[in-house]
């Protein structure tokens, strides 16, 4: 819990535009300093290395928060389909399906669009019968 909350911080310090500004200075300075170390491998060592560590560490927080924010989207998507009487039910268990069940939905969903003419200039909605999925 500690971690979801620690990196929900530094997701929103990193993503910030004084923190973006603050590393365009530090290559900056970085890339001034380039004279006074005659280039050397050392000089080029530091950027290397602080650039590894801080994407390594990086990656973490990027999956983290972002598997937050799909557990969020997805709760809240959940709410709407549960609570609307006309939803599917039966898309609140597609986590259970496996990749063959979730492309063979997809196609049809796909399907089911491609029936529907959506004019952009006004043109009137045609639709098909729709399928209850309830009923899987």
């Amino acid at each position: 819990m500690k971690f979801a909350k620690i990196s929900q911080k530094l997701a929103l310090w990193a993503g910030s535009p004084k923190t973006f500004m603050g590393a365009l200075i530090l290559i900056g300075l970085w890339g001034l300093s380039g004279p006074f170390f005659d280039y050397n491998d050392t000089w080029q060592l530091i950027i290397n290395t602080s650039t590894t560590i801080i994407t390594f560490l990086m990656v973490f927080l990027i999956q983290n928060t972002q598997n937050r924010d799909t557990d969020i989207l997805h709760l809240k998507i959940d709410e709407l389909l549960r609570v609307n009487k006309e939803a599917q039910n039966a898309m609140l268990g597609l986590e259970l399906l496996d990749l063959k069940q979730l492309e063979a939905l997809r196609k049809h969903y796909r399907a089911m669009g491609e029936s529907e003419v959506h004019g952009l200039v006004g043109l009137a909605t045609q639709s098909k019968h729709k399928q209850d999925l309830n009923d899987c």
